[in-house]
């Protein structure tokens, strides 16, 4: 009796770290075929999980609201984005061509939820390793390495609707003394 289930969780241990072994291979190497079917398991099971919380305060994974660039209709995906001195740094481990990021890019602009507070990023600009890793926390850094990640966006917070982005004010208030 002891060796069956001995052999059961040895096995699904075996099928588990496999498993692991696999996607980071998959990302590493940007299989094509193994990266559809990583991003069809997320699309389907992991971000619907993820939403439920993900904007939230004190959650690290973010929300961003986009645009379909040929649908015209509203998506909700989520993201793990960094601050930055440059602004939020997002790691796209599938590359730029995911759709959000291609609908963001497009538009030019998008909504996010993060940290309990929404946010409108403007200025999705792409940019490699080598500009991204002096501004990514290490543990980030040491992430984007093991899935072999080379892609990241910058996106730039828009300062909220009425302020003055050289002053720091509303409109309604004035540039300040003069």
């Amino acid at each position: 009796m002891w060796q069956w289930i001995t052999g059961i969780v040895g096995g699904a241990l075996a099928l588990a770290v496999a498993a692991g072994v696999g996607l980071v291979v998959t990302m590493r190497t940007k299989w094509d075929p193994g990266l559809r079917l990583v991003r069809r398991v997320n699309k389907r099971f992991t971000n619907p999980r993820v939403l439920g919380s993900a904007g939230g305060s004190g959650e690290s994974t973010a929300v961003i609201h986009h645009v379909g660039r040929r649908s015209g209709r509203e998506y909700a995906t989520p993201i793990g984005p960094a601050r930055t001195d440059l602004g939020l740094l997002v790691t796209l481990p599938y590359g730029p061509t995911t759709d959000w990021v291609r609908n963001v890019r497009a538009a030019g602009s998008a909504r996010l939820d993060l940290d309990g507070a929404t946010l409108r990023v403007t200025d999705p600009r792409l940019v490699d390793l080598d500009e991204a890793a002096p501004l990514l926390p290490a543990g980030e850094r040491r992430v984007a390495r093991i899935f072999g990640a080379t892609d990241f966006l910058l996106l730039t917070v828009a300062p909220p609707e009425g302020t003055s982005v050289a002053e720091g004010h509303t409109e309604a208030e004035g540039a300040g003394p003069s």
